[in-house]
């Protein structure tokens, strides 16, 4: 079978939980690597540099997409994100599954780029209580909250792009299933290409 890792991009509303579930992905399985991004935007408060995020100033970020050395790079809410190219190629040839959480502009310049990504979409189980989580964070103002709730109307319209809707309820529940949907994608045609082929080959030498 092949045991290069997999790409998996995981994009959800803001305040839909997806850090949190990615951070217990990889505290519970060992083959996942997070995929840090780069952005333009300030740190927030316990926020730390090479953990959370690249904090750089908009001339670097420009930089570093004039030398093509990111995967994609997308501006969200007056600020650049984008994904540095080295870390996930050699973490994938390392056979490890590398999450890049990422919004829904990059994943689907990811999806170009790497037609055998994987992606899953988080919501959450309401919208009344996606706005609960926004509020509840305290360290945005009003104005930026609904800009952020706007911002999730706009993003629906391209769900149906994804492969997987993940319904962030219960922490542990919803990180056992994406565990699960990870695993069988590991077993999909499209991924196991050179393992068919041999398996055609020696079986025609038969």
């Amino acid at each position: 079978m092949n045991h290069k890792g997999i790409l998996i991009v995981v994009s959800g509303f803001s305040g839909a939980g997806k850090g949190t579930l990615m951070k217990q992905m990889v505290r519970s399985y060992e083959n996942y690597a997070l995929s840090i991004s780069m952005t333009t935007r300030e740190p927030r408060p316990g926020e730390e540099e090479g953990k959370e995020y690249f904090f750089v100033s908009k001339e670097e970020f420009e930089d570093k997409i004039s030398k093509d050395g990111l995967i994609e790079y997308a501006s969200y809410c007056d600020n650049y994100y984008g994904t540095p190219r080295e870390y996930v190629e050699r973490q994938l040839e390392r056979g490890k599954d590398v999450i890049l959480e990422i919004e829904i502009q990059g994943a689907l310049k990811v999806r170009k780029k790497f037609p055998t990504a994987l992606l899953l979409f988080v919501m959450p189980p309401s919208v009344a209580e996606l706005k609960k989580r926004l509020e509840g964070r305290g360290t945005e103002s009003q104005e930026v909250i609904k800009k952020r709730l706007r911002r999730a109307c706009e993003e629906a319209e391209g769900i149906e792009e994804y492969d997987y809707i993940v319904i962030n309820d219960e922490l542990e529940e919803c990180v056992r299933e994406m565990h699960s949907l990870i695993r069988a994608a590991h077993y999909a045609p499209v991924r196991n290409g050179e393992f068919i082929e041999k398996m055609k080959k020696e079986l025609g030498t038969l």
